[in-house]
């Protein structure tokens, strides 16, 4: 299930080519807050106390539901709605009602509390900043009850962010998960809005997947889970690839064993981490007994190694910035090029021009305004748009 990235108005178009196709507004909250109530228990096992923030929308109503669903899991539930019940909206009113029976009936079946979550259910995707007032008094509650261990969950995107920019309102809700309905929403993947959202879940819902979007997509576990099926009994380490790393130098070989290990745990055949013989023994002492450590001279006998996937650039520090700029070009290799390597790459990204296999940059914000200081859009927006070139035919995004 890949999770494609959409604009507000392209899930509200979404939402109005469900409705004609006969889908009702309160199935499609039915299981969405279904789904929601699912990747709480996923983070929280254990029933605890839930406080619901309401606003007076679906928003509200999808809350509702997943609160109703911890209910009957044993979890104590407490309401807050902000404004006065004959404004909410009438499906929004009868979850309420609906959660208030459930939660009752299933009062006697509590246990004791082992973690206080905030669902933030105050504000959907047509709201944009700035907030007013009661919303913005409740976001600042919502935020001191986190700052007191409460964790914060927020229903489709924290109330105070803008779902298409990404711009916050100074008192938007600081969440400590978002779970999103259907797509993630552009906003939730601004560089300014990562604070913001923190851990991003995404609700899958059929029913409501856009038709016009680009190719632009969140990863997800779902979407990952093709990569990577379940192995025979009979399998061996050498049928399931074989990584090369470069990474690690004097003073910064943790960051060539954190690579190596990140590299096992992802379920790599084969990991053989390249460190420069000074600081071999070193990484020697720390590495993980799979790994197949390998002390070189110099990086230029790497484009002979038959490794499948190459893996660059954490703690290497620029010394050798000639040899690294070599092998990121001649390598035929798929090559994942991170930290140093995009360092290096910062001041000479006519080398890939000639590039001779697929390259993926994962940069952090500092490296991506190195790599590319004129660039004003996002690193969503940038790498949608690299995607669309092929590998190797221009040394920027176009």
């Amino acid at each position: 299930m890949h999770s494609p990235i959409v604009t507000p108005a392209q899930m509200r178009a979404a939402e109005e080519a469900a409705f004609a196709r006969g889908n009702t507004a309160e199935a499609l909250m039915e299981e969405a807050g279904a789904g929601i109530a699912r990747s709480i228990v996923k983070f929280f096992p254990r029933p605890g106390k839930c406080i619901v923030f309401a606003g007076k929308g679906h928003n509200a109503g999808d809350a509702f539901v997943a609160a109703r669903h911890l209910a009957q899991a044993g979890w104590e539930i407490q309401s807050r709605v902000i404004f006065p019940k004959k404004e909410l909206s009438g499906l929004t009113k009868k979850k309420l009602s609906e959660l208030v029976a459930s939660a009752v009936s299933t009062n006697s079946a509590r246990r004791t509390a082992h973690a206080t979550i905030i669902l933030d259910g105050l504000l959907g995707l047509g709201a944009h900043p700035p907030l007013r007032e009661p919303i913005r008094s409740a976001c600042r509650e919502i935020n001191s009850l986190g700052k007191r261990g409460a964790q914060i969950i927020a229903i489709d995107l924290p109330t105070g962010l803008d779902g298409e920019s990404g711009v916050v309102d100074e008192d938007c809700v600081v969440a400590d998960f978002t779970i999103t309905i259907a797509c993630a929403k552009s906003g939730l993947l601004a560089d300014g809005a990562l604070d913001f959202v923190g851990r991003l879940e995404v609700v899958a819902l059929p029913e409501l997947q856009p038709e016009a979007i680009g190719e632009a997509e969140v990863a997800t576990p779902e979407s990952l889970r093709d990569l990577l099926p379940r192995r025979l009994y009979s399998s061996y380490k050498n049928q399931f690839g074989r990584i090369g790393i470069v990474a690690g130098s004097r003073g910064f070989t943790g960051a060539a064993v954190m690579c190596s290990l990140g590299a096992l745990r992802a379920g790599a055949g084969l990991v053989e981490l390249f460190v420069l013989e000074e600081v071999y023994p070193i990484v020697a002492a720390a590495a993980a007994p799979e790994v197949m450590l390998k002390p070189v001279k110099s990086y230029r006998s790497l484009l002979k190694e038959p490794v499948d996937v190459w893996a660059l650039g954490p703690g290497l520090g620029k010394e050798r910035a000639a040899e690294i700029v070599r092998l990121i070009r001649e390598a035929r290799q798929p090559m994942v090029i991170d930290a140093d390597g995009l360092n290096i790459l910062s001041g000479k990204m006519s080398a890939l021009k000639k590039v001779k296999g697929p390259r993926l940059f994962t940069p952090h914000p500092g490296e991506m305004k190195r790599i590319f200081p004129n660039e004003k859009r996002s690193r969503a927006e940038t790498a949608a748009a690299s995607r669309r070139c092929h590998a190797g035919s221009s040394a920027r995004p176009p």
